[in-house]
């Protein structure tokens, strides 16, 4: 190609303030193809992942390079967007004259597994029945350790979750929940004190002050109950267990524990403690 004009190229491009190179230089179109249907497969098997998520997983998923200002362009073009959330049923009673406590972890900084538990509850709407989930996680982890899905709120729901989480062996120092009455129940609290699990909980009302376990049931609510439709008890408690047992726990990433699963993360800092105490035990023989 040449210039029609009489002036070298070099002076044009000096002229206009560019390289002498960006003149030879017709940059190529983009083919997105290949991205978009990346983004497409995550987005069907995540429909909740915004685009960040999307990202991390399609890095996951594909040896594509991404960013996510391009994941979000194409989502956009391809008009995926999060869905907004919807109004919940109630499901937590504190109108009891069981003993209440004091919360423990508002300004606690959690720094390692077991350190805090916390718990919460959700309805699930079945065809001619309400049943009831109760989860417990692990807040550093974000690992479930125990839940129970039941046709009632009696207390035998949250208890039957906490001696699941119990009979692995595992003990919190810190059991936060909201200030229900099957939390606060004599059962249940005396079963944490004869773990020597100390008692939190949020002020009645302040459901923020519950935060993580308030994440925990809308991810469960958005990822799994609002996208399947249970035949009955025994079809959703199957269907939740696999969700909560094996996709949540090994599938399903989370931004804050650097878009690694919760067993990922988890199986990570064991090792790297493990690490670190060999390293100590091997110095200190010198």
């Amino acid at each position: 190609m040449k210039l029609s004009s009489p002036y070298p190229v070099s002076v044009v491009c000096q002229a206009l303030g560019l390289s002498r190179s960006s003149y030879y230089y017709r940059p190529k179109e983009r083919d997105d193809t290949e991205c978009k249907s990346a983004i497409l497969e995550a987005a069907g098997t995540w429909p909740t992942y915004g685009y960040r998520r999307i990202t991390a997983q399609i890095r996951r998923d594909r040896p594509l390079v991404v960013n996510s200002k391009r994941v979000r362009r194409l989502m956009k073009e391809l008009g995926l967007q999060a869905k907004p959330p919807r109004k919940r049923r109630r499901t937590t009673n504190s109108d009891h004259d069981f003993p209440r406590y004091p919360n423990l972890v508002q300004e606690l900084e959690v720094v390692h597994p077991e350190q805090v538990w916390v718990c919460d509850i959700t309805y699930i709407r079945l065809l001619v029945e309400f049943v009831y989930l109760a989860v417990i996680m692990d807040v550093f982890t974000r690992c479930i350790r125990g839940w129970h899905l039941a046709r009632s709120l009696h207390q035998d729901l949250t208890l039957t979750g906490l001696r699941r989480a119990l009979a692995s062996g595992r003990r919190p120092a810190i059991h936060h929940s909201d200030q229900g009455v099957q939390y606060a129940a004599i059962a249940y609290t005396d079963t944490l004190q004869s773990h020597h699990i100390a008692i939190s909980m949020a002020e009645a009302g302040a459901a923020w002050q519950n935060g993580y376990a308030e994440r925990l049931i809308r991810t469960i609510k958005e990822e799994e109950v609002d996208l399947s439709d249970y035949r009955d008890y025994h079809d959703a408690y199957r269907q939740l267990g696999r969700f909560l047992d094996d996709v949540y726990m090994h599938k399903r990433i989370h931004s804050s524990l650097g878009y690694l699963t919760p067993a990922e993360f988890e199986y990570a800092w064991l090792a790297e403690q493990a690490n670190v105490g060999h390293h100590v035990q091997y110095e200190s023989r010198f």
